[in-house]
């Protein structure tokens, strides 16, 4: 049986569930037996797992029959040998930043690379110019973890999200997507802006910062002046926000929330957290 908590508080509420599956617990299981027939509990029960599918069981053997049904599914996956290969039994392969969604390279692989990519979680290839396997980053160091593996709909083209070590492309730049052919620009008119890469910018920048100080820099006066100081933007910056919300007009909150998220990554440098974590810990919420 996987790792789940038996939940008998026949007075809670949907808060109680919701914490223990922040808490790590990978599922909760109602004690319906133990409950009497209590009206509340069975409409938490039916609530919760409404709202955390896959998640929220009304006994053992439900989770078993769930945990089952999902091992079968994922035995039935596609062989290698039901992918459509070009004339050298090669199918493309496109490297995408799993965080970003940036694409970063693409390279072919064959069935003994497919295979090593699942067996060593490393995204392994076929050079063409070489002939023979190679794993991305066995001689720069640039490794590639593989988070998932997806077919497209013509089973010819494998999308690797991956979680990219150094830059993708051995020119040194991050992706081997940098040579403009158009202007990137939308319908509007205005740049594309990635949520992601913006603010992982800004906290790279700031972490450098912390690293390499540069006199009149106010990161850098923040970072001096210490934890407290800190904490004080922050908390002056999140009253910013409430009173800017008040006010008609969407120019003051957008700042003033801008405002804030640099304070936030300031705060964030200091105390080591990354927005990897940030993005983990929200993913694991509903």
């Amino acid at each position: 049986m996987s790792d789940y908590v038996l939940f008998n508080k026949y007075d809670a509420v949907f808060d109680d569930v919701k914490h223990l599956l922040y808490e790590g617990n990978k599922y909760v299981v109602f004690d319906v037996e133990g409950c009497n027939g209590n009206t509340s509990f069975l409409d938490l029960l039916k609530y919760s797992k409404e709202r955390f599918p896959g998640k929220v069981f009304g006994s053992e053997i439900e989770l078993d029959e769930y945990l089952k049904s999902a091992s079968e599914e994922a035995t039935a996956e596609l062989e290698f040998k039901d992918f459509k290969l070009n004339s050298d039994g090669l199918i493309p392969c496109i490297a995408q930043d799993y965080r970003t969604g940036e694409v970063l390279m693409m390279a072919y692989m064959n069935e003994e690379s497919y295979k090593k990519t699942l067996e060593t979680g490393l995204m392994t290839y076929w050079t063409r110019s070489r002939q023979r396997l190679w794993t991305k980053g066995e001689e720069s160091g640039h490794f590639q973890k593989m988070i998932s593996l997806t077919i497209d709909c013509d089973k010819d083209t494998i999308l690797a999200k991956v979680d990219q070590t150094g830059p993708a492309c051995h020119t040194g730049n991050p992706t081997c997507f940098f040579t403009p052919l158009t202007s990137e620009t939308d319908a509007a008119g205005s740049d594309n802006k990635d949520i992601y890469k913006v603010l992982q910018d800004v906290y790279s920048v700031i972490a450098d910062r912390k690293i390499n100080p540069r006199e009149g820099s106010y990161t850098n006066y923040l970072f001096d002046k210490g934890i407290d100081k800190i904490l004080k933007k922050v908390g002056e910056e999140s009253t910013e926000i409430v009173i800017a919300a008040k006010n008609p007009d969407p120019k003051e909150i957008k700042y003033e929330i801008a405002d804030f998220l640099y304070h936030a990554m300031v705060l964030m440098v200091e105390r080591g957290v990354t927005w990897e974590e940030i993005a983990e810990e929200l993913a694991n919420r509903e």
